[in-house]
């Protein structure tokens, strides 16, 4: 490698004017006079040529230092490195024929450089700035700010842009408001853990982040903004995974005077354009629609994938006497026929077994269908009758295979609801490219609290009862359906929502069955239930998660890799090493006083 007999020197930007990205130039630009600025991608040393891939965050151009265009220029560009950051002004020329690279967006021009300015150096990155590398994910959150520089993160960043942009501009054309609410507020009663904020100027006391702006979306429909929205800010101290973050985003909507077809038909409306102008995939309304008790009975989960067709069959009046004990005494007893699984062997049989167990469940039932005989540890527990019945049920053909699930109903479809994905997988069920949204609805309203031994409610408190069901809270509170949906995206929760309950008598109420006293009650929530002695309209709306969303529409694998800056799977910022201690000053002046680790002092 030639080394420069000109020191390379860092000079300041001055009058020079950017007047193109590196994407943007084209046969249509050949012979103009031109002004990049970017990254230094790669350097190619010909000896009397010097080629440099500049790129920003719209791609790469391809520069070229000769000494026919200026002899000290190309000396000088011997001293350039990966991640250099410099300006170059040159000429637009076409390359010739043989040179034309199909696979870059200006790969038929390049642009001869007639001057350059180097404007900062860069130390060696701990990683090469390209998509094709293999970085453990630590090393890349601790170099984010390099990470981004990436095409394929940069791309996200911007897809996740002109997505929320897209979002905005749907609602202001249905004449939504766009109103942001507080983030520090008060710690509700029910829902998950919250981040807690001392006060200073209040020793003792404490905000709470919210988890979501509901009671405020409330009160705007009591103030008479009829149609509200948000991007916002969402925390929640949870157990993390691939696709939850402790600080998320929302795309938070409300309507006033509004049931659910209302709200689902506008939720479809959003959905469907954000679609369309982002990825430009037309999708079919209304969506597909399931009940709670439909979704469960035919997928197990109430967050279906319905790409496929692999449904769960209910075989329990089929096997309820039979001489497998396992099946007899059990609750509930479910199969699910995978056509052409007869070819599992034993080892794939046991693992899927292992993986069920991940549910709840002891074991994992199975058939293969052979020509003159059912393979399996149960079929000689099965009578003639029974194996008729299931056949006919399952519509069974030679080489399938059927998985059983016997037990509680929880334990039974929640195992077997999730081996259908995984075995959808595993047979390449699944179609590429395919966008299928299903709203969920009719969800129970109440679920009980075993450890709590008390109903808790299943989206929150403030959720309406389904017409009629308000007097099962008292004689059957199980029983009671709610006015709530979520929408489903291909096996994905990214929305849901509900009705809410608009007057302060019916709102008691649901407190008290939830074992919430009215001093409690007044203490928690008296602002809201003031609001709704006030004229409050009818209303509900709904809630999108707007970093699943986009994991999904750009066809990643985790929210981290759609998020600019995320935390870990301990919630924890590698690269700003936050949370982190403070002072002791700063402890002091919000009253507060660590208590002593285990094992110390």
């Amino acid at each position: 490698m030639q080394e420069s007999k000109i020191e390379l020197q860092v000079k300041p930007l001055g009058w020079w004017v950017r007047s193109h990205f590196c994407d943007e130039l084209g046969i249509d630009n050949v012979d103009q006079q031109v002004c990049l600025m970017g990254w230094v991608q790669y350097r190619r040393d010909h000896g009397g040529l010097i080629f440099i891939d500049l790129r920003d965050r719209k791609g790469l151009t391809q520069v070229v230092f000769t000494p026919d265009f200026n002899a000290q220029a190309l000396e000088e560009a011997h001293g350039l490195r990966s991640e250099y950051v410099m300006a170059i002004k040159g000429i637009v020329r076409e390359r010739p024929k043989d040179m034309i690279n199909p696979n870059l967006k200006t790969g038929e021009i390049e642009v001869a450089v007639t001057e350059f300015r180097l404007l900062n150096r860069s130390k060696t990155p701990p990683f090469i700035i390209e998509d094709r590398m293999d970085a453990a994910e630590s090393l890349r959150l601790r170099y984010r700010y390099l990470d981004l520089r990436r095409p394929s993160m940069s791309g996200n960043i911007v897809f996740r842009s002109r997505a929320v942009q897209a979002v905005r501009d749907f609602l202001h054309e249905n004449d939504f408001i766009e109103i942001e609410t507080p983030i520090l507020t008060k710690s509700p009663p029910e829902g998950a853990r919250d981040f807690l904020v001392p006060s200073r100027l209040n020793q003792g006391q404490f905000y709470a982040l919210p988890q979501s702006p509901q009671l405020f979306k409330q009160l705007l429909m009591c103030a008479g903004m009829d149609r509200y929205y948000q991007v916002v800010k969402c925390f929640r101290d949870e157990d993390l995974r691939s696709d939850r973050q402790p600080e998320f985003t929302q795309v938070d909507l409300e309507m006033s005077f509004a049931d659910e077809e209302g709200v689902m038909s506008m939720s479809e409306g959003l959905i469907a354009s954000l679609f369309k102008k982002v990825l430009d995939v037309d999708m079919e309304t209304p969506f597909t629609r399931l009940s709670y008790a439909q979704a469960v009975a035919e997928y197990g989960l109430d967050k279906p994938d319905i790409r496929f067709d692999l449904k769960l069959r209910d075989v329990t009046h089929i096997v309820k006497g039979s001489n497998f004990r396992l099946f007899a005494e059990a609750d509930l007893v479910k199969a699910m026929a995978v056509p052409g699984g007869g070819m599992l062997s034993r080892k794939d049989i046991d693992d899927y077994t292992d993986f069920v167990k991940i549910y709840g469940a002891r074991g994992l039932a199975w058939i293969k269908i052979r020509e003159n005989e059912w393979q399996s540890p149960i079929a000689k527990f099965l009578t003639e009758e029974e194996r008729s019945g299931l056949s006919i049920e399952l519509d069974l053909q030679e080489g399938d295979i059927v998985f059983f699930q016997a037990g509680l109903p929880e334990v039974v479809n929640t195992a077997l609801g999730n081996l259908r994905v995984r075995l959808a997988e595993r047979f390449d069920l699944i179609p590429r490219d395919v966008f299928a949204p299903v709203w969920v609805t009719d969800f129970p309203l109440l679920e009980w609290d075993e450890e709590e031994k008390r109903w808790v409610a299943r989206h929150h408190p403030f959720t309406s009862p389904r017409d009629g069901h308000f007097d099962l809270l008292k004689t059957d509170p199980g029983q009671a359906l709610a006015r709530a949906y979520d929408l489903v995206l291909n096996g994905n929760e990214i929305g849901g929502g509900s009705i809410r309950i608009h007057n302060s008598r019916d709102q008691q109420r649901m407190f008290e069955v939830l074992g919430i006293n009215e001093s409690e009650a007044d203490s928690k929530f008296g602002f809201l239930l003031q609001a709704l002695e006030y004229g409050a309209p009818p209303h509900g709306g709904v809630a999108f998660g707007l970093d699943r969303l986009i994991m999904l529409m750009s066809g990643t694998s985790s929210i981290r890799e759609v998020i600019a800056f995320p935390k870990t799977q301990k919630a924890a910022c590698v690269m700003t090493e936050a949370p982190s201690q403070v002072s002791p000053g700063q402890l002091r002046e919000l009253g507060l006083k660590l208590r002593d680790k285990p094992g110390q002092g």
